[in-house]
């Protein structure tokens, strides 16, 4: 293993396929498995203290670290809740299923929009999808959620680093759908501000709505 002093020559790349082996290997959140980029999850942070959203929508949950990170900036906030909607919730520890902010559906996202569409009434929401990365889930998604999403608000899309970044996942994928979703839909914009850390898992993710 090589450190950071001697490792500033490295491409970025090689760096980001060594931080993708740590996310996927190692990365937890008090102590629950949290497959989830550290530059983007403070971007999460700061994006939900200054907008306030009264319900996160988290569509992909895994282990249920990102869902008990979420649900603990709410708490710090005192305001807001977490829905987490995922195929299978099997693996989620008691220490997410517990938390009194997060509520769980278990289905496609796509099949489960009426019932989340009715939680998310006179809410102000965010929607962060992460499920199955492949276009056409993927366009599917934002194509439901977005009509979700206030003026001002954000939907994030993770992932977009899929062939572009890093040579995994689905292609085409989340990247490629976020483009066919802006073409076909002049409410939203990529806010690029986001990724001002440089190095994000959502290149091209952060969706603010206009009007």
């Amino acid at each position: 293993m090589k450190y950071m002093e001697e490792s500033l020559d490295l491409p970025l790349r090689e760096v980001l396929l060594k931080m993708q082996e740590r996310l996927m290997t190692q990365s937890t959140y008090f102590g629950v498995r949290a497959l989830k980029s550290p530059t983007d999850f403070w971007v999460y942070q700061e994006i939900i203290t200054a907008h306030r959203p009264d319900l996160i929508i988290e569509i992909g949950n895994a282990y249920g670290g990102s869902l008990l990170s979420l649900a603990h900036t709410c708490d710090l906030l005192n305001h807001g809740v977490v829905l987490g909607i995922d195929i299978s919730q099997a693996v989620l520890p008691e220490v997410v299923r517990q938390h009194s902010r997060i509520s769980l559906m278990e289905g496609d996202a796509c099949d489960l929009f009426p019932q989340a569409k009715r939680l998310a009434e006179g809410k102000r929401v965010l929607v962060i999808e992460d499920s199955s990365h492949t276009y056409d889930n993927t366009l599917r998604v934002l194509q439901l959620y977005s009509s979700l999403i206030p003026v001002g608000g954000y939907l994030i899309v993770e992932d977009g680093i899929c062939y572009h970044g890093l040579d995994l996942g689905p292609k085409p994928g989340p990247y490629e759908a976020i483009e066919s979703f802006v073409e076909e839909n002049p409410n939203f914009e990529i806010d690029r501000s986001q990724e001002s850390f440089l190095v994000t898992w959502n290149p091209k993710g952060y969706l603010k709505r206009l009007r």
